[in-house]
């Protein structure tokens, strides 16, 4: 048993989709504050919670699922760059998706964003592995 559970526990996949959950949670957590205890309007709420779920991703993708090996500021802020540019693409999708889903098809907000977390999820996961935390910024 300690063998499977060490054995997934080194495997980036299972890492990622470990803190992604997390990162999702914090998304929908804030969204749902937001939207519920402040009345936020729908684009501005999910634009808060969205840029609160990439530094909270960014911190932990970098410390615990791709292991980072940036070793100055330099490079950690080129890295951080990178991450921040890469989650704004998927987060156009997010928010056109949440808003095409709750404007147009008249879907729950919340829900809408739910289903949408699993798209960003995946493509988020490419991203890090394949531009981000590359092998010369980062070790798996």
């Amino acid at each position: 048993m300690k063998k499977t559970i060490r054995s997934l526990c080194n495997n980036a996949v299972i890492r990622y989709i470990f803190f992604g959950g997390l990162a999702t949670l914090v998304n929908l957590g804030v969204y749902y504050i937001l939207r519920t205890a402040f009345n936020m309007n729908l684009l501005l709420a999910n634009i808060f919670s969205v840029a609160t779920a990439i530094v909270f991703a960014y911190f932990t993708n970098s410390r615990f699922v791709f292991h980072s090996i940036a070793d100055n500021f330099h490079q950690r802020f080129q890295e951080f760059v990178k991450f921040v540019s890469a989650r704004l693409s998927t987060m156009v999708i997010e928010i056109g998706g949440v808003w095409f889903l709750a404007e147009v098809i008249h879907m729950n907000d919340m829900i809408g964003k739910l289903i949408i977390q699993f798209v960003v999820l995946a493509l988020n996961y490419l991203f890090s592995k394949f531009l981000v935390f590359t092998k010369n910024g980062a070790k798996e």
